[in-house]
């Protein structure tokens, strides 16, 4: 058994050691392949209520919530607040009602990009081969960085942990296993500030004690569905093959049948390039009449949609902009569950947004956007609980292709056709 004290960083250990012999942590993490395994994910926890926490000390001991006030939903809770039972996503109004002292913090979200940045440059100080997959997490291969360390992958991870939060006062999970999909799972397991390891010779039954739930892209909806065929865990979704699970659930099976044994064939991709893709317009007259504007959004939804599908990324921020006639800008953003490359769902972020500034004032500029950028195979994850939603993507497929044929003028939704005249 290997094990690895996670303050100090010593590996001279007893395998039934409950606390290291040099500097008498208890906080150790031991694996018969912890020394063998490179794939990481490191989450920060609960960041936006921690980062809160951390500038307001008289926080430390308090419920905290930060998101919208009780018209609003959660977009994080400390870890006090959730022994009231309260999440991420749930209504205002409902985390106050199960944690009524809870103190609510409206977002900083530029705070939280600045602080996420800082963490990933001590991320990226450690492997170039970092990948973001939001403001707070990132997934990490350390293949081939021992020597330059001077340790294990695992030692290395322990080390950054203690150096975020040195530098920043943010505690961090790691999770790390032979590949993403199992590298994440650990991650979630022994929140907060925890280690968890999941190795090649567990993978197997370690997923077949899991409920399918735990499975990336099987929300509460489709969990239902599962339920209803009699399959609660993963061990039971193992007893298929992969033909059996695409004929009951489509592309999703293949992946149910994939990931369920634990393969995933996706390498960590290195972010970079470009950080941000819109399309704005500037009108001839100002405009203040809501439905053209949302005609407008649309047609610009549309434009990012295409080139950020062209570019083989999609975007998890959408921010819309607008100018008023006195050259005053505004910009609003929202981040979605999963990154889009849609423009279904590009509209549908931004133009609640537009609604709210559709007042009366008249704009000169409107525009939209897509940042914090993933790969493509991170996008718009199929949920069968919500068929219109996999007709919506292949119908955008297709529109895409007759475009990519005819011309980008050859076809067009609804929304777009409207007033073109």
């Amino acid at each position: 058994m290997s094990s690895l004290c996670r303050d100090c960083l010593s590996t001279d250990l007893a395998d039934d050691a409950s606390a290291c012999p040099q500097c008498g942590c208890a906080r150790l993490v031991s694996h018969p392949e912890l020394h063998s395994l490179f794939i990481a994910h490191i989450d920060c926890d609960s960041f936006y209520a921690s980062v809160e926490k951390r500038d307001n000390p008289d926080l430390i001991e308090k419920p905290v919530l930060v998101g919208g006030r009780k018209r609003g939903v959660v977009m994080a809770a400390c870890y006090l607040a959730r022994k009231y039972g309260v999440h991420s996503a749930m209504p205002m109004f409902k985390a106050l009602k199960a944690c009524p002292d809870a103190v609510v913090i409206q977002p900083d979200m530029k705070k939280y990009r600045r602080i996420g940045q800082k963490i990933r440059e001590i991320m990226r100080e450690v492997t170039p081969q970092l990948e973001p997959i939001s403001i707070d997490e990132a997934f990490l291969d350390l293949t081939g960085t021992e020597r330059l360390h001077g340790g294990s992958a695992a030692r290395t991870l322990a080390r950054l942990a203690a150096n975020i939060h040195t530098a920043h006062g943010i505690t961090v999970t790691v999770g790390l296993s032979h590949n993403k999909f199992l590298a994440k799972l650990a991650s979630g397991l022994n929140k907060p500030h925890g280690f968890t390891v999941i190795g090649v010779e567990e993978t197997i039954p370690f997923l077949a004690k899991q409920e399918v739930s735990r499975i990336w892209g099987v929300g509460k909806v489709f969990q239902r569905r599962l339920e209803t065929d009699g399959i609660t865990t993963i061990a039971q979704l193992q007893e298929y093959d992969g033909t059996e699970l695409v004929r009951r659930y489509g592309e999703i099976g293949g992946r149910l049948a994939r990931l369920s044994r634990g393969e995933d064939s996706r390498k960590v991709t290195p972010g970079g390039g470009r950080k941000s893709l819109s399309s704005e317009t500037t009108f001839r007259e100002d405009l203040s009449d809501p439905d053209k504007l949302k005609r407008i959004l649309w047609w610009q939804a549309e434009k990012v949609s295409a080139g950020v599908k062209k570019e083989g990324i999609g975007g998890r921020t959408i921010t819309l902009k607008l100018k008023t006639s006195r050259f005053r800008t505004l910009t609003r953003s929202r981040t979605l569950p999963h990154p889009t490359q849609l423009a279904e769902v590009i509209y549908a972020g931004a133009a609640p947004l537009l609604e709210k500034e559709t007042n009366g004032t008249e704009y000169r500029l409107l525009g939209v956007g897509l940042s914090d950028f993933l790969p493509a195979d991170h996008c718009d994850p199929i949920d069968l609980a919500d068929p219109d939603a996999k007709k919506r993507k292949q119908l955008e497929s297709v529109v895409d292709a007759l475009r990519e044929k005819f011309g980008t003028d050859a076809i067009g939704k609804g929304r777009r056709l409207e007033g073109s005249s």
